[in-house]
């Protein structure tokens, strides 16, 4: 029982550093790039040059710095993230913008390299040999550039049914001019560097899931399973836990009675009889009851000599009194 449970505790703390992991730097993903920029959004020094946007999916805050970003696939660590910037730190669902000017001095979102003959570009953990996201950069016209149909969402071959439904309802719409790739990703006209690659436009979530659920019987399911799947998971481990006690129980009644030649007696069943528990239940409900607050008494009092000499009734300790002094 030890080792079970000594290796669920292991399990957990594996789970627990696994999904901290999971909202890491294996959470972020190239989400759109631009290569020739000459009317649209200036870094802040004033200039226009090309960018690479990266998107947090996750949900908690995740720090890129030590990482790397690169254009040869021969060469991962051709750019790294510098520390020691606060802004590194990408808060959950947030975007973060690198110019690709050529000119890393300007700053931590400057790298080294230019996108005008890249064929792709590549983000590397900071190992600087993993590649955690990677896309091929197709031929893009001025100011035009390559994005996720929705942030951070997987290839067209993978899509959830929160894509699907915006992509029925929204995408097509706001893309209408945009030329789809077959990975998911789309060229548009109209860059949205640091922002949404797709704005809502008031749609609620309850509206999106109307669409996908309208009798609600997916959303009824799930509600279901959830609640059951919880009560089973706290049967299992409520039974476990009784079985652990009722075994060290059962444990410590043999060890109590070794030396005493009665320890083939000792009760390891590490239960407590019924007939005891009505017992107590009986008792515990006539003294709660007004006439039945105390046994009646045959009025005998019998006293039995016991073999010691001394007992704290014979002393003459409880018997002295201080004397008592006049103050003057």
């Amino acid at each position: 029982m030890k080792k079970f449970y000594k290796l669920t505790l292991l399990l957990g703390v594996l789970f627990c550093a696994s999904t901290m992991y999971a909202q890491n730097i294996s959470d972020m993903r190239l989400n759109e790039v631009l290569v020739t920029n000459t009317e649209g959004f200036e870094d802040d020094y004033g200039y226009r040059s090309g960018w690479v946007e990266l998107f947090n999916t996750s949900y908690g805050t995740v720090n890129i710095a030590g990482c790397y970003l690169s254009t040869d696939p021969n060469n991962l660590t051709m750019y790294r993230i510098p520390k020691g910037d606060v802004l590194t730190s990408i808060p959950p669902r947030q975007h973060i913008l690198f110019w690709a000017d050529g000119v890393k001095e300007r700053g931590t979102f400057h790298v080294n390299f230019k996108l005008d003959d890249a064929k792709e570009v590549l983000f590397v953990s900071t190992d600087g040999k993993t590649i955690v996201d990677r896309v091929a950069i197709p031929q893009l016209d001025t100011n035009q550039s390559y994005a996720r149909k929705v942030d951070g969402e997987g290839s067209v071959k993978q899509e959830s049914i929160i894509y699907k439904s915006l992509y029925k309802n929204m995408v097509a719409k706001a893309n209408a001019n945009d030329t789809e790739t077959v990975e998911g990703w789309i060229k548009t006209n109209v860059p949205t560097p640091s922002t949404n690659n797709l704005t809502l436009d008031g749609e609620s979530k309850g509206a999106l899931m109307k669409e996908v659920d309208p009798y609600g019987l997916f959303l009824t399911f799930t509600a279901m399973f959830v609640t059951f799947l919880s009560l089973i998971i706290l049967y299992v481990i409520f039974k476990n836990i009784g079985k652990f006690h009722i075994k060290k129980k059962s444990e410590n009644a043999v060890k109590a009675m070794e030396g005493t030649g009665k320890s083939d007696k000792a009760d390891t069943s590490g239960q407590v009889s019924a007939e005891t528990y009505a017992a107590i239940s009986m008792a515990i409900h006539l003294f709660m009851q007004d006439n039945e607050a105390h046994d009646f008494e045959d009025t005998v009092l019998t006293i039995n000599k016991v073999s010691r000499t001394y007992s704290p009734w014979s002393s003459k300790i409880y018997t002295l009194r201080e004397t008592p002094q006049l103050k003057k």
